[in-house]
């Protein structure tokens, strides 16, 4: 192990420190590593730093200003069956939220089809000779499957769902999301983001609906914060640093320091100055993890060089007028449209907008770094963008005042086919590092939700606060808990639905 001069000088202290107060490092604010710090900071024998390469704590759900309303990063919803998650996001939002009726519906062929689905709706959409092809289709399947076991995000869900509706409802906007065939995507994305929903399921809801066991996918009322999702962490952040925690800003962190990959010392700023620490929670890239260890292996660096992150472009059009359409958000399935997803943030709640007399939509599109999409300018996507939104009719005559983009790396892992070996590698290894965990969706490369996340941040805090032996690799966006509470207008419900 090779130290900085002073180092030596500063674990001294740290081992002297230790006797007074355990110290933690949270590396990133999203989700995940400001519930991690909020927790923690409750008790007092622990002090907690969190350092966040932005300017605001939340990640991916956090809320910004935009022309006096308040938008959150693409549509942001809160859904949790699980008590110990629900628990935290009300202790933390008091009675500052409301219950959201949702609309989603699905833009495909010039068409909009309700999500979750309506018969009806479908059958006017598609007509009747079109329906049946993917009811034949659907059988057919079923008869004689395509693939019984299943590798490709494509085996699994023609295997489900028939290869028409696959190709109607699935291939295109994939394809827009991951930037790979879906063929080449891997079934653990369709296994945990669509879990049991087939079409029996899908139509079973349609005709019946109002099942208590609804597929998450199918929820239809959540709640929100009346400040936007980020409120929640903006909130944890404020908690934190009124019980003597630190949340630094704008502070990227530039190494984590091991004594020979055996167990954490601290970490390395940009500046070169180092910060000794007990234990550290990373929720940053595991890719930017992996580099800036000193000592890693070369063939695990290697392998996380194998593992890809999706970039978004958000571009948000302020609208003039209110009463555009009546969704909170669309998925864009239409193939001659190159945005995936859009947002309408006067649908979520009034304390959103206040006063204003016009609306914020946001278009979502996907990329690379090496995309030409992620270099070109703010101009030329804010133009891209409102020709597209003016295309769907969506907006009718309304005429776009002004645009403004937001560009957010390395925000979607990718489950390309190959990438649990990958992962699976670079998993042992860190795991092997005394006083590490990595959680979140960037940090453990899993495709969280808000949800999974603050679990993830809970399960962490009483790894270190009870010696727990929480398995966070095994924290996924498909597990079951044996109770469930849903948040509703006067707080949590809790009921028994297992064992």
């Amino acid at each position: 192990m090779v130290f900085f001069p002073s180092l030596a000088v500063t674990i001294k202290n740290m081992a002297e420190e230790r006797e007074m107060k355990r110290r933690v490092a949270i590396l990133g604010a999203g989700p995940a590593g400001i519930t991690a710090a909020y927790l923690l900071s409750k008790d007092p024998s622990t002090q907690v730093h969190v350092f966040e390469a932005d300017i605001r704590v939340g990640g991916m759900a956090k809320s910004i200003e935009l022309w006096g309303q308040k938008v959150d990063l693409g549509p942001h919803r809160f859904f949790s069956s699980d008590p110990r998650i629900n628990s935290i996001w009300l202790e933390v939002v008091g009675q500052d939220y409301s219950m959201v009726n949702r609309l989603t519906r699905i833009y495909y062929n010039k068409k909009f089809f309700y999500y979750p689905l309506k018969i009806f709706n479908v059958l006017g959409n598609v007509g009747i000779f079109e329906a049946a092809r993917c009811f034949l289709s659907y059988c057919k399947e079923k008869l004689v499957p395509s693939s019984k076991n299943p590798e490709t995000f494509e085996d699994w869900v023609v295997l489900r769902f028939g290869r028409r509706l696959f190709e109607m409802f699935f291939k295109t906007y994939s394809e827009k999301l991951w930037g790979i065939s879906c063929s080449a995507l891997d079934a653990d994305f369709a296994a945990q983001r669509i879990k049991k929903l087939s079409l029996y399921e899908a139509v079973k809801n349609a005709i019946f609906g109002g099942h208590d066991k609804k597929h998450k996918t199918l929820v239809d009322e959540f709640g929100y914060p009346h400040g936007g999702s980020g409120e929640v962490y903006e909130r944890m952040s404020k908690k934190i640093q009124e019980a003597g925690g630190k949340v630094y800003l704008n502070q990227p962190v530039k190494g984590l320091w091991t004594d020979g990959n055996s167990r954490v010392l601290g970490i390395e700023m940009i500046n070169g100055e180092f910060h000794g620490y007990d234990e550290v929670i990373s929720s940053i890239p595991i890719t930017k993890l992996i580099a800036s260890i000193k000592e890693c292996p070369t063939e695990v660096r290697e392998a996380a060089l194998q593992l890809k992150f999706r970039n978004t472009l958000l571009v948000y059009l302020e609208v003039e007028g209110t009463q555009l359409f009546p969704d909170q958000w669309l998925y864009v399935h239409d193939p001659s449209l190159q945005s995936g997803r859009v947002t309408n943030f006067r649908n979520w709640v009034p304390q959103l907008y206040g006063d204003s007399p016009n609306s914020i939509i946001a278009l979502e599109y996907w990329c690379y770094d090496e995309d030409a999409r992620w270099k070109q300018s703010n101009e030329e996507l804010i133009e891209l963008a409102t020709q597209e939104i003016q295309k769907t009719s969506l907006i009718s005559n309304r005429r776009v005042l002004q645009g403004h983009v937001v560009r957010i790396a390395k925000c979607y892992p990718v489950y390309a086919r190959g990438y649990k070996e990958s992962l699976s590698q670079v998993e042992k290894f860190l795991q092997s590092i005394v006083g590490l965990q990595v959680i979140g969706r960037y940090g453990a490369f899993k495709y969280n939700n808000q949800d999974h996340s603050i679990l993830m941040g809970r399960l962490a805090a009483e790894n270190i606060l009870f010696k727990a032996r929480h398995n966070l690799w095994q924290i996924n966006t498909d597990y079951e808990y044996q109770e469930a509470a849903k948040i509703d207008e006067t707080g949590l419900s809790l009921k028994k639905t297992g064992t």
